[in-house]
């Protein structure tokens, strides 16, 4: 790709640096970095060289420091809210929209006002650091596959499991205890399956997650909670039981297309409006 012409949307993470980048035709290419090396992320950010960036994100104010060309600071809340509105494809107007990165942001979006209202420290950090201390995987990916391969049933205490035969006016599939039944087969001597403690992992996320979500969004009266982040990459299984338990408590889950570079994007459109 020639840097001539070249601008660029970057949103800058505790973990990651998700990249937008517009061509000069006008195409949008995705990319991604580690900030855990944070010279050398901001060295590759420098010699792409694009003549004009937006920023956003945690790391905005540093990062401006160091960047050659035109620089742009843009607020994060109203880079999520510009990203989002680009990737929707259904013309939502008033919704929440939630950043599943290394901890969650809630925001509510009403048009074009975008503010936060919540959120949860229970994110990607949570399932790489669960999941290192319990099965010894600390890469995101391998997590991902693995979860996508388990049954959080043989791990997480049911609503089922208590009530099997019904009764009760929650659905089955919701959990009475995270990892309920974890340390029972453990003390009986039985083999756990990294996968399936993966996808209990993924469950005890994922509901928190939907909880906090669908309690804000009865409050704000919005029936629609659309979803992006960098934890829900490649992410099928967290995707899938967010999806379940939004549902289960009345809300209707959206999940953008390249949600990870939702803030990256709205930082470009913002900085970049022509």
């Amino acid at each position: 790709m020639s840097a001539v012409g070249l601008i660029m949307g970057v949103d800058w993470g505790a973990t990651l640096a998700k990249l937008a980048l517009r061509n000069p035709d006008g195409s949008i290419e995705y990319r991604m970095l580690s900030t855990e090396d944070a010279e050398t992320s901001r060295a590759a950010l420098a010699a792409i060289g694009a003549r004009r960036v937006g920023l956003t994100g945690a790391g905005a104010t540093m990062l401006a420091r160091s960047l050659p060309g035109e620089v742009v600071q843009v607020n994060e809340f109203a880079a999520w809210g510009a990203g989002a509105s680009a990737l929707l494809a259904n013309g939502l107007r008033r919704y929440l929209l939630v950043s599943v990165g290394t901890g969650t942001s809630v925001l509510l979006v009403d048009g074009v006002s975008v503010s936060r209202v919540g959120g949860t420290a229970l994110g990607g950090g949570t399932l790489v650091g669960l999941a290192a201390g319990l099965i010894g995987e600390p890469d995101f990916e391998k997590i991902a596959a693995l979860a996508s391969r388990g049954s959080r049933r043989s791990v997480d205490l049911l609503v089922s499991d208590i009530y099997p035969a019904g009764g009760i006016a929650l659905a089955g599939d919701l959990t009475a205890s995270n990892f309920g039944k974890y340390a029972r087969r453990l003390r009986a001597g039985d083999l756990v399956e990294r996968a399936d403690v993966a996808h209990a992992i993924a469950g005890l996320i994922a509901e928190n997650v939907a909880l906090v979500c669908t309690g804000l969004a009865a409050a704000a009266q919005v029936s629609t909670i659309v979803f992006g982040g960098s934890t829900l990459r490649g992410n099928t299984a967290l995707a899938d039981l967010l999806g379940l338990f939004c549902r289960a408590y009345g809300r209707e889950p959206v999940f953008l297309e390249h949600g990870e570079f939702t803030g990256a994007l709205g930082a470009l459109r913002i900085a970049n409006p022509d």
